[in-house]
């Protein structure tokens, strides 16, 4: 069994590891994990736009709110890629390598009022979460429990971060 594999394009060039998971699976999972990390990143990017710019009788609380959710979602960020690398791949997640691939909703031009910013990161967070469960299954289908797990994880915090979001748009 060989531990070289030539991964998808999208994935990059693939590198030799022990990893007990077939090359096949492995490119398979390169590529999953790659897909989400785009869209994770691209979250991630913009909640901080919308720490930025958020205007409104709520700026403080929902400024702060957006910071907190921008740092776990960049520590997401930062497993995606490192889960990536330890398969032999390579993490595609410079600024342009996401822009070219993410499946993430842009966040919608002019839109800076608090609730309105809200509801636009709660779509995005439940777009990205929904994603993520998706590829719970996928890896676990493909024989990676490892992987499956770091993207429950992920679904955890994005199901948590949607919830202080929501809260903020009911009562």
């Amino acid at each position: 069994m060989s531990t070289r594999t030539a991964a998808p394009a999208a994935a990059g060039t693939a590198f030799p590891t022990r990893i007990d998971i077939p090359a096949d699976a492995r490119a398979k999972l390169i590529s999953l994990l790659n897909q989400r990390l785009a869209d994770t990143f691209d979250l991630m990017s913009q909640t901080k736009f919308a720490h930025w710019n958020v205007k409104g009788p709520s700026f403080f609380s929902l400024h702060k709110l957006f910071d907190e959710l921008a740092d776990t979602v960049e520590e997401h960020v930062d497993q995606l890629a490192e889960r990536v690398t330890a398969l032999g791949g390579v993490a595609m997640g410079t600024a342009r390598q996401v822009a070219a691939t993410s499946q993430t909703p842009e966040f919608p031009a002019g839109t800076h009022k608090d609730m309105d910013v809200v509801r636009a990161m709660a779509d995005r967070y439940a777009a990205v979460g929904k994603a993520t469960r998706a590829a719970i299954d996928q890896s676990d289908g493909l024989g990676d429990k490892d992987t499956a797990d770091l993207f429950t994880e992920v679904s955890r915090d994005l199901d948590q971060a949607l919830y202080f979001l929501e809260a903020h748009l009911q009562g």
